[in-house]
């Protein structure tokens, strides 16, 4: 999880099997405040 802005386009090239998901309107919080989203989008990145 990064700032988009930052290094969210860099870091995806470097990554072999990096997948970019963004979430448009989410505050810098967002692990917190929308934990549930972001849980279930990780979860599922993990589980392939």
């Amino acid at each position: 999880i990064c700032p988009f802005e930052a290094s969210g386009a860099k870091t995806i090239k470097l990554l072999k099997h990096g997948t970019l998901k963004t979430y448009p309107g989410l505050p810098h919080g967002m692990p917190t405040t929308h934990a549930e989203q972001i849980n279930a989008d990780l979860l599922a990145f993990f589980k392939g």
